[in-house]
């Protein structure tokens, strides 16, 4: 499987999370890096972080189905990182839809659970291991 456009990997030559192929420029280079990669016996190329229109020639030029992560709708498949649909970070790139905000809960339960330790209420007796028969003094 092959990768082509935003390589998080490379963040910190490229210094930021962008996307990739907005001039014409990068956008011949991705592409490229796309058939070449396809060409070189990839059985699919994954498509990151890429404008719209690049992810939908790249889709319509090599032979390999193209997995869209942050590259709209044009690509064969997509993926998303679960995360960040999941929304365990404060912060998620602008192609991600978060499903869930567990950053949030996992807060709130963390919180609740340390309320209840400190007032002594965990654990309960439920949630205690008791001898079957009295133990002797």
């Amino acid at each position: 499987m092959g990768h082509v456009g935003l390589l998080p990997q490379s963040i910190n030559i490229d210094g930021s999370v962008k996307a990739k192929g907005k001039e014409d420029g990068e956008r011949a280079r991705i592409l490229q890096s796309a058939c070449d990669t396809a060409d070189a016996g990839a059985f699919s190329v994954v498509i990151e972080g890429v404008a719209e229109g690049l992810a939908r020639e790249i889709t319509e030029t090599i032979d390999k189905p193209t997995i869209g992560i942050g590259a709209s709708a044009a690509c064969d498949g997509q993926v998303l990182v679960v995360s960040d649909m999941l929304g365990l970070f404060e912060w998620t790139p602008k192609s991600v839809r978060r499903y869930a905000d567990l950053r949030g809960e996992i807060g709130r339960a963390v919180a609740a659970y340390a309320d209840d330790v400190r007032a002594r209420r965990f654990p309960a007796e439920v949630e205690t291991y008791f001898s079957k028969k009295p133990v002797s003094p």
